[in-house]
């Protein structure tokens, strides 16, 4: 019997790997060919129809795929430098790249450097600080809710306490944002090896709330102040004082960095508006957000130490609604720095925005 049962397991395992082997087997299902253009591609013998989405693909330019063997790829012409999320849709729905390892509750992430390494690439030959996943219970949401929080390299062994960097995603993202599509961690990393910048803690909170979309950027700015800063600086060993904390946010986040900082200019010496303003045609909330900056003037004045408004330049969806926002600060005889990069609205853009701002930090 126990021979028996031996053989059987033996012929049951060599019928697992006899199995008639597919494309799928050895697929890359992201290539970056020498002329620059990257392929991306799924293994899906039986769908009837395939498509790539997410921030590599171009607008307004349906992708037409090629098919062989069963497998579905996609084409993307010199695409510029940069990371990019993606996903494919088979028959209808949404697949995340089941080849990809950076597949999480964001897209699966693409690093697209064909001509070498970027302040972005991730560098083998340095130190690497580490990025947590904390959560914590939100009084103002009554729901625990998670952030990410990047440490420098060696911090397990510091004791001497930092300032902290509060960064915050765009509408529809999460605080996995910064860390995968937004490369932080590869750009803090890279800074802190080379010197750039001070030790210091950089938090990236949840910014959306599911389910209120119109009142969510109020709703941050009292889960900002009431839970997480408490959080932080009771879990970590933080510096107090505006000046050793420092605020910066993209679109949405832009919005919720306004809200906090206004609404609380003792707590922060940076802060750094990342493509985003107010929307001057809803005029009631506009005028609302005007007397909001006009209030906050004297704090401002007295304790911001940086406050910078950047764009992806004049094909940025927000560069009219921040032009126009600036316009009250103007009147407000709030001082500011203003600066554009390329990229539009898009993670190009913002990626350049951390590697340009965290050196100006805690100075």
């Amino acid at each position: 019997m126990i021979v028996a049962v031996v053989g059987l397991c033996a012929m049951t395992a060599s019928a697992q790997w006899q199995r008639t082997p597919t494309p799928n087997d050895t697929l890359q299902s992201v290539r970056v060919l020498p002329n620059g253009n990257a392929v991306f591609s799924i293994y899906a013998p039986q769908a009837k129809s395939v498509a790539l989405m997410g921030d590599i693909v171009p607008w307004g330019k349906p992708l037409v795929p090629a098919q062989k063997d069963g497998v579905w790829s996609f084409t993307i012409e010199k695409p510029v430098e940069g990371a990019y999320r993606y996903h494919f849709v088979v028959d209808g729905v949404h697949v995340y790249d089941p080849k990809s390892g950076t597949t999480t509750s964001n897209s699966a992430v693409a690093v697209v450097t064909p001509s070498g390494e970027k302040f972005f690439s991730y560098k083998p030959h340095i130190a690497h600080g580490a990025i947590a996943v904390r959560s914590y219970w939100s009084r103002t949401l009554g729901t625990s809710r998670t952030m990410r929080v990047w440490t420098p390299a060696g911090y397990e062994k510091m004791s001497e306490a930092l300032p902290v960097l509060y960064l915050i995603h765009g509408g529809g993202d999460n605080d996995a944002s910064w860390p995968s599509v937004g490369c932080a961690g590869e750009i803090l990393d890279n800074l802190y090896a080379d010197g750039k910048i001070k030790p210091m803690i950089v938090v990236m909170p949840n910014g959306t709330i599911e389910g209120d979309l119109m009142n969510e950027v109020p709703l941050f700015e009292k889960d900002m102040v009431t839970d997480i800063i408490p959080f932080v600086e009771a879990n970590y060993r933080v510096l107090p004082g505006h000046e050793n904390r420092a605020i910066a946010g993209l679109s949405m986040g832009g919005m919720e960095t306004m809200e906090v900082s206004l609404k609380h200019p003792e707590l922060f010496g940076y802060v750094w508006v990342l493509s985003a303003g107010y929307f001057p045609d809803r005029k009631e909330s506009f005028a609302q957000y005007s007397e909001l900056i006009k209030k906050a003037a004297p704090g401002v004045k007295k304790y911001f130490k940086v406050l910078a408004f950047t764009q992806g330049g004049p094909t940025d969806i927000a560069y009219n609604n921040c032009k126009a926002t600036l316009k009250v600060f103007d009147e407000a005889g709030i001082s500011y720095e203003y600066k554009d990069v390329s990229g539009g609205h898009s993670w190009e853009a913002w990626r350049q925005n951390l590697h340009d701002l965290a050196p100006r930090l805690f100075k």
